[in-house]
């Protein structure tokens, strides 16, 4: 048998799941060296993104948040890098890595013989005025801890102004897109801030300004209407200003403009108004939907090309358990994880010979957290709210987090912050790590705070 080259774009669900499945499966043909597997991942980690919100809010430790790809998946070759471009015809992919630049070349080549695309998603950025020059996204782990010093920046900012202005726009918080991300983000950093305000001696959790701004007419729609309109109802009850069928129109010059002639002086606007398909799905030829996909089949193959595999949020892959014809799975990390283990059996079914298997998945359901002791979930069919589902959202990720070693590290921060206080520091410091060297050593004036967008220092 000759060598068969896997090559797996992509080191998030699909990436690290379907390399996981494939060591299992093919643990006999990688022993006598007849497959070699390779992963090209931008970052060495996995990051579990529905953890996000509580690293934010410190419930959790960012390194508890990502997993490890070398130790995970001990079998592959992880290669630390971004795919450009792919020649399916001629089974190579250029890959960018921190070496090539030094090395004076443009990309290296990879070779394959069985290619599984799993870049995933990047954030959907409209063009909207000042939102590249002062949005901050919440899709990485990166993200979520500079958005968490972020805040409590704002607040150390306000509690040491007499500027009436300045004290306000450092209060005032705009989250934009009503979906998991956003409210699970916009819930628990409230309440963090809430808790922290108890430590300014001349800061109340009244004189904070908390805006979610949702273009549709509501919140949270994986859930149902009935726990959307719950939702609503929780978040206003904290005096969180929910805004539906309400536009962003512009960030510019730190003020939040809506399409309902509101405006925010504000230097926070976090976006979190959808996601896109990677730009790599474009670059790759191979055929997509209207909304920039690869079209798949039910067996997790790319329509129409041979050796070419993909799944999550970058596959339209038809859901064969809907009643009406032409329905895809949802792009989230329920169909990813599930997904990635049919992909990997079905390669491995391809190589030995054997017949494939169909991707088919009932949803289950959807959990959302709203702050500590709060949340919604809709679980077959079955509705829970506040204390109940806040439980159910935690069992439930706890379950799903990769390795007992995350999910025992989880577990016991959970444990602890039960038993004592919340930590409540920023560490903004962390951004621009040099500069204070850079000043000792060389008179170079350390990052000026007023040129980040974030107004982090």
């Amino acid at each position: 048998m000759e060598r068969a080259r896997i090559l797996v774009v992509g080191g998030g669900y699909v990436g690290m799941y379907t390399a996981l499945r494939l060591q299992r499966k093919l643990k006999a043909e990688l022993r006598r060296g007849e497959v070699d597997i390779t992963v090209v991942s931008p970052d060495p980690y996995m990051t579990y993104q529905p953890f996000l919100p509580e690293a934010a809010a410190g419930s959790i430790s960012p390194r508890h948040v990502v997993v490890p790809l070398r130790r995970v998946l001990d079998h592959c070759h992880v290669v630390v890098g971004e795919v450009t471009s792919i020649d399916h015809d001629a089974r190579t992919a250029a890959v960018t890595t921190l070496a090539t630049a030094e090395e004076g070349r443009s990309a290296r080549f990879l070779g394959y013989d069985e290619l599984v695309l799993a870049p995933g998603s990047v954030s959907r950025a409209l063009p909207i005025p000042g939102l590249a020059e002062y949005g901050i996204g919440f899709k990485t782990v990166e993200e979520a801890i500079g958005l968490r010093n972020h805040v409590i920046e704002q607040l150390d900012i306000a509690s040491s102004t007499r500027d009436p202005a300045l004290r306000d726009a450092a209060l005032t918080f705009v989250f934009v897109g009503g979906g998991y991300a956003g409210v699970e983000a916009l819930g628990e950093l409230e309440d963090m801030a809430r808790y922290a305000a108890r430590y300014y001696h001349n800061l109340r959790p009244e004189d904070m300004k908390w805006v979610l701004v949702e273009a549709t007419d509501r919140v949270l729609p994986e859930v149902g209407p009935e726990l959307g309109r719950y939702t609503v109802t929780q978040l206003r009850r904290r005096n969180i200003q929910v805004l539906l069928d309400t536009r962003l129109e512009s960030c510019a010059g730190r003020v939040a403009v809506l399409s309902d002639g509101q405006r925010f002086p504000t230097r926070t606007v976090v976006w979190t108004a959808g996601v896109t398909p990677h730009p790599l799905i474009a670059a790759t030829g191979l055929p997509r939907t209207g909304r920039g996909r690869l079209r798949c089949t039910a067996q997790l193959t790319v329509d129409g090309t041979e050796h070419a595999w993909a799944a999550g949020d970058a596959a339209a892959v038809p859901d064969v358990t809907a009643a009406a014809p032409g329905a895809e799975t949802a792009p989230n990390a329920q169909h990813a994880v599930r997904q990635a283990r049919v992909l990997g059996d079905n390669i491995a079914h391809a190589l030995r010979g054997e017949p494939l298997e169909t991707y088919a998945h009932r949803y289950a359901g959807s959990v959302a957290s709203l702050g500590l002791h709060q949340g919604v979930a809709q679980v077959y069919g079955r509705r829970l709210r506040g204390y109940p589902a806040w439980v159910l959202h935690r069992a439930y990720h706890l379950s799903r987090v990769p390795t007992v070693n995350r999910k025992a590290r989880v577990l016991a921060e959970w444990t602890l912050a039960g038993l004592f206080r919340r930590e409540i520091v920023s560490l903004g410091s962390l951004e621009h790590p040099r500069a204070e060297f850079e000043l000792a050593a060389g008179g170079k004036s350390p990052h000026d705070p007023s040129a980040d967008p974030k107004g982090s220092s």
